[in-house]
């Protein structure tokens, strides 16, 4: 594998659940794969889960990682080609991305959304950039779009808590007192339509995410009846997509409640505010799984990491 910048990199969603609980139950079965290999993370955008989680998939695999919190620690990076660079970009993307590929031999991306320009953020352009002109692979760690290493996480979790073949995912909106992006929802949905569960979205009306994103999934309005007998709930706020970054709507009815799940599992990337998204009643309940969840990125992004250590 080249990249990992989309859950479509994945070919097979199955297989490669499988392969990452190996790697959990033997977690330093590769630690010779990854020796005298560097990662280099670059943080435009603040993390905690994503950025030690890699770095621990790294170290199992015997890379030595580094890090770098670019928007406050680097020059500031132009990304538009034939710009007069005499505003506050000191450093341009071409000999940004071709100085890092000489330091490491994999480079992980966190950059988030403007939610101001939708054009700009579809465009992927902090991404694109770094696979365009670096000279190594690129891997997503949450893009403007997308955040594939926690949707493969969630796939993992999944698998892992299912108690029947196919069971019920619904993935639920909730309010929020800002402007979020679209990339886990966009992520977390692409990788329910490659896996064998039964998926609805629930959301107001007016907060439907990309028709690109979304294709033939299952939409239903009304949260209680798309909730009923879920097996599973994922929560996750997201602003506005057709009046792009936008918060029209902090409806507190669509929190979840104890009262609302019954007795699925709930799930959430994290970072979650507490009686705003999800009531602690949940959070506090053996029906959230979200610590678990969060074990999971490690072995998502080992086995990401893996793949792309094996083809170099």
């Amino acid at each position: 594998m080249k990249h990992y910048t989309s859950i479509k990199d994945i070919d097979d969603i199955t297989i490669w659940i499988q392969e990452a609980k190996a790697l959990k139950r033997n977690p330093l079965n590769y630690k010779e794969l990854g020796k005298n290999k560097t990662l280099g993370l670059l943080f435009f955008n603040s993390s905690l889960r994503t950025r030690l989680s890699t770095q621990k998939a790294a170290l199992n695999l015997g890379m030595d990682p580094i890090v770098m919190n670019v928007s406050g620690d680097a020059w500031g990076i132009e990304f538009g080609d034939g710009t007069i660079m005499n505003g506050n970009t000191a450093e341009h993307i071409k000999e940004a991305a071709a100085v890092v590929s000489q330091y490491c031999d994999i480079i992980a991306v966190r950059a988030f959304p403007t939610l101001t320009d939708k054009e700009k953020d579809e465009s992927e352009q902090v991404l694109n950039a770094f696979v365009k002109y670096a000279s190594v692979p690129i891997v997503n760690m949450e893009s403007a779009t997308g955040h594939p290493l926690q949707a493969l996480t969630d796939a993992i979790t999944i698998s892992e808590f299912k108690q029947k073949d196919k069971p019920k995912v619904v993935l639920s909106w909730a309010p929020h007192i800002k402007a979020l992006p679209h990339a886990v929802a966009n992520s977390f949905i692409q990788a329910m339509q490659k896996m064998d569960v039964e998926f609805v979205v629930t959301h107001p009306e007016g907060y439907d995410l990309s028709p690109d994103i979304m294709s033939n999934t299952k939409v239903n309005y009304n949260q209680t009846e798309a909730l009923k007998d879920a097996d599973f709930v994922y929560v996750k706020n997201w602003s506005n997509y057709k009046d792009y970054g936008k918060v029209t709507n902090t409806d507190p009815n669509w929190m979840i409640t104890k009262e609302k799940i019954g007795d699925a599992k709930f799930m959430h990337c994290l970072p979650v505010r507490r009686n705003l998204i999800v009531e602690d009643a949940v959070l506090d309940s053996d029906s959230s799984i979200v610590i678990q969840q969060a074990n999971n990125r490690t072995y998502a992004a080992q086995l990401v990491l893996k793949k792309i250590l094996e083809d170099l």
